[in-house]
């Protein structure tokens, strides 16, 4: 929704201008984050938006609500003026895609009740009967399964290729995609990249992506998920994708306390999602919207904090004997790979696969001796995490295909936090001991 479209009994945004600079200075978005999108004068004076717990808001007359329904349902271009009904929109769920759309330089953002919602949603607007999908490798398992499982159901298929790939090998997958989609009868609808990809942090070169599709001359969108390094690390809005994907349980809700996705990107691609999203429902609640935006106070501290754990933790790992090797940002030993990561990263980040010497056996044994990082699933959360990728959350991936995409036996997955450091290098030592 555009600020002159505003309605101006709304609480979620003042009917003045919003300051985003001071002297021709672009205010960065951590100052954003504490007022951007919300003018207390419309709630009681409330330094902070209250929670609005309603499914249904009122109209100021008949005419205004024909004209919000109108926008609603797509009879006129631009979505509603108001708010409607907390399916479509509400006053948390609106200042909190404001704000995340400010953090990757989107002109729109959608909310969503689980980064698998986001995705899902997703590319059931894009996916039409024969279509095929272009993906990068790995993906979280969930992702994949969607489009190898679910989406086969009708009809639509598949194309992938490793995160490292070069332009001249994406070139030939999407060759291969036109064909297929040829054959089909169908089209090539959406080109969906993971980078970092989970858990191997293996990162996929966004604007080699976006050239060949470019002089494949598609009319998709590129989609990446990026988790594991936004909003803070990386923006591949920036390196040419059209649709930027969160798990916002992740970084951004940061306390492993709440669940929710979004998506964002330019409002031409966000309209056919969020009219989905109007008729199957998966916006966020107002809660959780409002406990995010108290979050995304902080994801700038947090993600810092936690970058900076990683990176003496990992200085440890490295030298130790039993560790055969690591999957971290900050160390990467690939030269394609380094390549990427000095054209589209801000940072190393604090998730790593860690690969021990041993199998299955000794990852749990090391799992099982943790005593302050926690053996469970999910990253980007204050406290450290590990799990086991191959036994847990990609256990659904078919063996050989987890092979091939070296999500190995004796790969731990780790997620550092915002503990002392040192405390965290003692843990690990003491843990590494019962492998």
């Amino acid at each position: 929704m555009s600020d002159h479209d505003i309605d101006p009994t709304s609480p979620r945004m003042a009917p003045k201008p919003e300051v985003t600079k001071i002297d021709g200075r672009e205010l960065k978005p951590s100052t954003l984050m504490m007022g951007y999108g919300y003018d207390p004068v419309l709630s009681e004076g409330s330094l902070k938006p209250p929670i609005f717990l309603t499914s249904t808001f009122a109209f100021p007359s008949a005419a205004d609500g024909k004209r919000h329904f109108e926008g609603i349902t797509g009879k006129r271009p631009g979505g509603a003026d108001g708010l409607v009904y907390s399916r479509f929109n509400a006053p948390n769920q609106e200042i909190l895609e404001d704000r995340l759309s400010v953090w990757d330089g989107a002109e729109d953002a959608l909310s969503f009740s689980s980064g698998m919602t986001a995705i899902c949603v997703l590319m059931l607007a894009y996916a039409s009967q024969n279509d095929v999908i272009v993906h990068s490798g790995p993906l979280y398992a969930a992702s994949e399964g969607f489009v190898a499982k679910v989406l086969a159901k009708f009809g639509v298929t598949y194309v992938d290729f490793p995160a490292g790939a070069t332009r001249e090998e994406i070139d030939a997958v999407l060759a291969k995609a036109k064909a297929q989609a040829d054959e089909q009868g169908g089209k090539v609808c959406m080109i969906y990249l993971e980078s970092p990809g989970n858990p191997t942090n293996a990162l996929v070169d966004v604007e080699a992506v976006r050239a060949s599709v470019d002089a494949a001359q598609l009319d998709c969108p590129i989609a990446i998920d990026n988790t594991f390094l936004g909003p803070l690390w990386q923006r591949p809005l920036d390196q040419g994708a059209d649709i930027v994907v969160y798990s916002l349980t992740k970084y951004v809700g940061g306390h492993s306390d709440l669940v929710a996705g979004s998506i964002a990107g330019a409002k031409k691609w966000m309209d056919p999602v969020r009219m989905l999203r109007n008729t199957m429902g998966g916006i966020c609640d107002p809660n959780t919207a409002w406990m995010l935006m108290r979050s995304l106070e902080t994801v700038e501290l947090r993600m810092n904090r936690a970058g900076e754990n990683a990176a003496k933790v990992c200085d440890f790992l490295a030298q130790h004997p039993k560790v055969e090797g690591l999957g971290y940002l900050g160390m990467i030993k690939d030269a394609r790979q380094q390549d990427i990561y000095d054209r589209h990263c801000k940072g190393a980040g604090s998730t790593f696969s860690l690969l021990l010497k041993g199998g299955e056996a000794e990852c749990f044994r090391f799992l099982d001796a943790l005593k302050i990082a926690k053996l469970a699933v999910s990253l980007g959360g204050t406290e450290t995490l590990a799990s086991h990728p191959a036994s847990m959350t990609h256990l659904s991936v078919a063996e050989g295909r987890r092979a091939e995409l070296g999500i190995s036996d004796n790969l731990v997955r780790i997620s550092i936090g915002i503990e002392d450091p040192d405390d965290l290098i003692a843990d690990f030592t003491q843990a590494l001991e019962a492998v």
